[in-house]
């Protein structure tokens, strides 16, 4: 006996719920499963620690699966986007430029949230969409596609049948290698240290990102915590450092992260602990199998530089329910799925490289080279043309 269902979403990650509130909302039967239950607290064990913004093009898919409403009172608007050199000898800001989002919109860039806060009004929507069933602890076991239908079974024994697969289980796609499909991955010997801070300076819902060696220390503006300023932090750097200043005692820890923020903040402390994130490029070589579309990590991973990684998920997710919405007689045929790669892949891969490039640049160490580097970001941002153009292209509006 089979279990049918319109889609099967493989990963209970911010993608993949985000996912079956959007199939749910549209009136699809979905199943959600993933191997661990959502970490939906920040002070406990597994929370994932890192925030997410949310750009402006996201905003109507969160909105079409009805999550917005949940998100919105907790979110903090992106309203400037900083971007400092401190390349020079001393960790000091030697040039400063601001993106602001009012030269090229009415609405700021994005808003910011914690992922573990996401998780818990994401699964609180899922409740309240009678087709749609979430299974944590549960995991996909094995993968059987057919040209009519998706055959998988589930780490309990349950089998289901699903018109389309939606695989959103990170980027060692358990569904991706059961299907054959391989990936290209860059490793840049990077980690990523990520927790939360509070400040006595006000963020004034200013992105800041700091860049000087071994990649960039980004500033996201967070909602203030017992009255203080509060910024999610993502501090990336060369492996062996990041894991010497993983280990490191709070009081040793705070000085040294302060200095890395050239103290625009004045002095940070540290509000949560700190988890350690492997930073690595990676695209998948197909989006796509039989009755089977790639999302999110399983498609891609960038690092986190630009508020991209989650936004391409987003932008997934969009196409793929556009077409499922505009034919739902098609949902998970070749042709629809064919439309949702020739639509997706092309786009992923210029991205990217584009954001490999630019982490690359974060990391350089020579001197002459921080130097070129300094030049570069005054250069692109003196042409008020390429400087509304890369704003435009980096929110992914057309």
């Amino acid at each position: 006996m089979r279990t049918e269902v319109d889609v099967l979403v493989s990963g209970g990650g911010v993608a993949g719920l985000s996912a079956a509130a959007a199939f749910g909302a549209a009136g699809f039967s979905v199943l959600v499963v993933d191997p661990a239950p959502p970490v939906t607290a920040e002070g406990d064990a597994g929370a994932d620690l890192r925030s997410t913004a949310f750009l402006q093009p996201s905003i109507p898919v969160l909105q079409a699966a009805g999550l917005w409403d949940r998100l919105a009172p907790h979110a903090m608007p992106l309203r400037v986007m900083r971007i400092v050199d401190a390349g020079g000898p001393r960790p000091e800001p030697r040039v400063v430029k601001d993106f602001d989002a009012a030269d090229i919109s009415d609405q700021p860039f994005g808003w910011n949230l914690p992922n573990w806060l996401l998780r818990r009004e994401m699964v609180a929507r899922l409740d309240d969409l009678p087709g749609v069933t979430f299974r944590p602890g549960v995991a996909t076991a094995d993968v059987l596609t057919r040209e009519g239908a998706a055959l998988v079974t589930l780490s309990d024994g349950t089998r289901v049948s699903a018109r389309l697969l939606v695989a959103a289980d990170g980027r060692d796609s358990a569904v991706r290698r059961a299907l054959g499909i391989g990936a290209r991955v860059t490793r840049y010997g990077q980690k990523a240290l990520a927790f939360a801070v509070t400040h006595p300076v006000p963020h004034d819902n200013v992105s800041t990102e700091i860049h000087r060696s071994g990649g960039p220390f980004t500033l996201v503006p967070l909602p203030d915590r017992e009255g203080r300023p509060a910024s999610a932090v993502v501090w990336m750097e060369r492996g062996p450092e990041a894991q010497r200043l993983a280990a490191l005692p709070v009081e040793a820890f705070e000085p040294e992260m302060t200095e890395r923020s050239c103290g625009l903040f004045g002095p940070l402390r540290l509000e949560t602990r700190r988890t350690v994130w492997p930073i690595i490029s990676q695209i998948a070589d197909r989006m796509t199998a039989e009755r089977t579309a790639l999302i999110a990590e399983a498609a891609h991973v960038v690092p986190p530089i630009g508020a991209q990684g989650l936004n391409m998920s987003l932008a997934d997710l969009r196409v793929l329910l556009e077409l499922a919405t505009t034919a739902p007689g098609r949902l998970g045929d070749r042709a629809m799925l064919d439309a949702y790669a020739r639509r997706r892949h092309g786009e992923i891969a210029l991205r990217v490289r584009g954001i490999d490039l630019l982490n690359r640049a974060s990391m350089i160490g020579a001197p002459a080279l921080r130097d070129l580097r300094a030049g570069v970001l005054n250069a692109l941002y003196s042409a008020a043309p390429v400087r509304r153009g890369l704003m435009r292209a980096g929110m992914g509006m057309r």
